[in-house]
């Protein structure tokens, strides 16, 4: 594809901006991982020597009873526990100054977050909250969390978001109809824990579209070309291990080995685009999500097939690579780099049709698709390191093709 010398200075930035990326020192956090694995982590936090905790999550999973062993556990060794269960999808700015609160009157020493990406963000912004005086609105950008956070201790209930070895959360801010990111390497989780029995009672689209979230992810990070050697390695073995698993996981609950597989990936998967980044998908996704309230798995899985076709003339050949990996590729015959790009494509929308998965926004407005692109280009332009940039006007013929037709 010839050069484009209109983005050159979005080039040299950007590629500033991987080195950097390169650079920095980020901290993994420590992983409990297997069947039944949740039981050791009370015991944990207090060898960490933290005694009063607050527990972060949403009212449905306390009434599936997903937390009642934890909260056990924890009374049992002797800590103190606040449960603040409010958290809502796409969490607001008051909604975690209200967590706020409760972890400053409880004298929190540490934060569990016990739930899905909305919940674990949550966590993260409430434990950043105690430590930094001044308001959620001031953390939101690059490098701005100076306090850091409590020590978070993250129990995801979905394969998708990889919110646990992360750096990034997402607010809401309703009124505006915008999504904030704030990214530090400081709300990076101290302990990830995954265990596969916490995701046995998800609905079956919850799996599919966690699931695809954490695709997605894997994806863009490959395809970013702020991507490194080591977000490569993550980013194949994730979208391998999704391709093999997550119509296991989808079909049959209790499929252990299939759900193992994807909590390993969802993680695999937040490594890597948090140090290569995303792209369009997630930019568009997340204006879906603030104007719409589209769950942010199903808009990552509706807009991605699109995106794919829009970015290949662009990075067919890494495309490729992502297909051959996923055994997308046939062994009696070489195929090129375009047949395999394409097969990419045709997997995703294959996945979107198994689980039931529209081409088309139903609650996308024609009148609301000039701001939704100008709001996704002016996210990714100075943050996404994109194959391909995307003009206003591409955008919005790429949005049309997503309007629902009566």
């Amino acid at each position: 594809m010839p050069v484009d010398f209109r983005h050159l200075p979005l080039r040299s930035y950007m590629f500033v901006f991987k080195g950097v990326t390169a650079m920095l020192p980020f901290r993994w956090p420590e992983v409990i991982a297997g069947e039944g694995s949740l039981s050791q982590l009370a015991e944990r936090i207090v060898a960490d020597g933290h005694h009063r905790v607050l527990l972060v999550t949403d009212q449905s999973i306390l009434q599936l009873g997903l937390a009642q062993s934890l909260i056990e556990g924890c009374a049992a060794a002797g800590i103190s526990l606040q449960v603040f269960a409010e958290v809502t999808p796409d969490p607001s700015v008051a909604l975690i100054d209200a967590g706020t609160a409760v972890a400053k009157a409880h004298q929190a020493e540490a934060v569990i977050g016990f739930g899905g990406g909305s919940v674990l963000d949550a966590a993260k912004l409430i434990g950043a909250g105690v430590l930094n005086a001044k308001p959620l609105l001031k953390m939101v950008g690059m490098f701005k969390v100076r306090k850091g956070m409590l020590p978070l201790y993250a129990v995801p209930t979905t394969s998708g978001t990889g919110s646990e070895a992360t750096i990034a959360a997402v607010v809401s801010d309703h009124q505006a109809q915008r999504k904030l990111a704030v990214l530090d390497l400081k709300l990076m989780p101290k302990v990830a824990v995954l265990d596969p029995q916490l995701t046995l009672n998800l609905p079956a689209p919850i799996t599919a579209a966690t699931g695809m979230d954490a695709l997605t992810h894997a994806i863009e990070a490959y395809l970013s070309r702020n991507a490194l050697e080591r977000t490569d390695e993550l980013a194949l073995k994730a979208a391998r291990l999704i391709n093999g698993a997550l119509v296991k996981a989808y079909t049959c609950e209790e499929h252990m080995v299939a759900r193992s597989q994807m909590a390993q990936a969802a993680m695999l998967a937040g490594q890597a685009f948090t140090q290569a980044g995303v792209g369009y998908v997630h930019a568009i996704a997340h204006n879906l999500g603030a104007y719409y309230k589209v769950p942010h798995g199903l808009a990552n899985a509706m807009v991605m097939p699109y995106i794919l076709r829009f970015n290949k003339p662009a990075c067919t050949s890494r495309m490729a690579e992502l297909a051959k990996v996923m055994g997308l590729n046939s062994t009696a015959t070489p195929q090129s780099d375009d047949a395999l790009a394409d097969a990419l494509i045709e997997r995703v929308e294959q996945l979107n049709r198994k689980f039931d998965i529209p081409l088309t926004v139903s609650q996308l407005k024609a009148e609301d698709i000039p701001a939704i692109v100008r709001a996704a280009r002016a996210e990714a332009r100075y943050t996404y390191a994109v194959p391909r940039y995307m003009s206003q006007q591409q955008g919005e013929a790429l949005l049309n093709e997503m309007l629902a037709v009566d």
